[in-house]
């Protein structure tokens, strides 16, 4: 397993080169500690924020589940990276213990979101367990369950075929 990256070697690395979105959907803003199975990411709230919303002041919480699956697709992207492989897409299939102690992400203010695998199938199935917080305190939690398959694309044409397929009921 490779060795984790620190502060320095963290700081190099461009969000947009680890999580397969553009912006202004890059919901991440600073990546700040990573260790084996687990990455602590930064999200900033301004006015630019995705989701800002000028009546709350801030973003509503349940942006947070995104957060939550951006850091953890940024973890994927930098374990790929050491691994000397390609950064691919992975989907969000569900949450379970989901819980906010926070109605809006404020304005001004800064959060961590924390990601820890607790388990991984060889398939790419793979459950996390998440927390964001806001200084020592806990604002949001949950178990986030994604998938990230070995070819993005065979993965999506099967899904689609079967869409389409008649149903034989």
């Amino acid at each position: 397993m490779p060795s984790p990256l620190t502060s320095l070697e963290l700081s190099q690395l461009q969000i947009t080169e680890l999580v397969p979105h553009r912006q202004p959907m890059v919901l991440i803003d600073a990546l700040v500690s990573h260790s084996p199975d687990s990455l602590i990411t930064e999200t900033r709230i301004s006015k630019d924020s995705a989701y800002f919303d000028d009546q709350l002041q801030g973003v509503p919480n349940y942006v947070g589940i995104e957060y939550m699956a951006q850091s953890i697709a940024a973890l994927a992207g930098i374990e790929a990276k050491l691994r000397g492989d390609t950064v691919r897409v992975g989907f969000l299939l569900g949450s379970r213990k989901l819980s906010f102690a926070t109605r809006t992400y404020r304005l001004g203010q800064s959060y961590n979101t924390r990601v820890t695998r607790l388990y991984q199938e060889d398939s790419g199935l793979a459950v996390f367990d998440c927390e964001i917080y806001h200084g020592e305190t806990r604002v949001a939690a949950a178990q986030v369950n994604v998938f990230q398959p070995q070819d993005t694309q065979a993965f999506v044409q099967e899904a689609q075929a079967e869409q389409q397929a008649p149903s034989s009921q």
